[in-house]
């Protein structure tokens, strides 16, 4: 592996392990009863080293998902030949329910649950998700095409995993068991994907 292949690695490897530090010390305490000196502390890292990797104390919750920031855009470029966007994506979502993607609200095991309900019940969290679910938007457009149709397209895909998402959570949270929840998500997830093809023809095609 080259130099640069190297630092690349080792810096992944910090972002991950200083992001799953402070993630441990939030679930034990709470996400505002933590500073960002005691994770600096906890990583063995200075405080100015942490904010080089982690501009905001949110950031380094949201690294835990931030691989997912661009993956329906991914979903897309990757597709078979002959696959439409929607499809394309419509098959993803429906993968993540069978695999229990935490990703797509389907999941019941107790770090998952607790990871998510810091994420969700604290406000500062959620209104960071805000910039994350906009840069998504914007990735999944660019490989639409750009443009305005694509913008606008964009923004009704992501709402629309967004609130399959929300939804499956919250019956997980009020108490159903996953297969209890599964047949349900998969049957709104075909339902929720036919209604953008209706109104998005131009995604059924490849």
């Amino acid at each position: 592996m080259s130099g640069t292949g190297l630092r690349e690695l080792k810096r992944r490897r910090m972002y991950q392990e200083v992001s799953e530090i402070a993630v441990r010390l939030f679930l034990e305490r709470g996400f505002d009863a933590v500073s960002v000196a005691e994770v600096a502390a906890a990583a063995e890292i200075s405080k100015p080293t942490l904010f080089r990797y982690f501009p905001s104390k949110e950031d380094l919750v949201l690294h835990q998902i931030a691989d997912h920031e661009e993956e329906s855009a991914r979903v897309v470029v990757a597709r078979e030949e002959g696959v439409g966007p929607l499809p394309a994506l419509r098959r993803h979502f429906l993968a993540g329910l069978a695999a229990c993607d935490p990703v797509t609200g389907l999941n019941d095991h107790p770090a998952v649950r607790a990871f998510y309900d810091m994420l969700y019940g604290t406000p500062s969290l959620v209104a960071r998700l805000h910039g994350y679910l906009e840069r998504s938007e914007t990735a999944l457009a660019e490989v639409l095409g750009g443009g305005l149709d694509a913008r606008l397209a964009a923004g009704q895909i992501i709402a629309v995993r967004r609130i399959l998402a929300e939804e499956n959570w919250r019956r997980i949270v009020a108490g159903e068991a996953v297969e209890d929840v599964r047949r349900d998500a998969e049957a709104a997830a075909e339902r929720a994907f036919a209604v953008l093809e209706a109104g998005l023809p131009g995604l059924r095609r490849a």
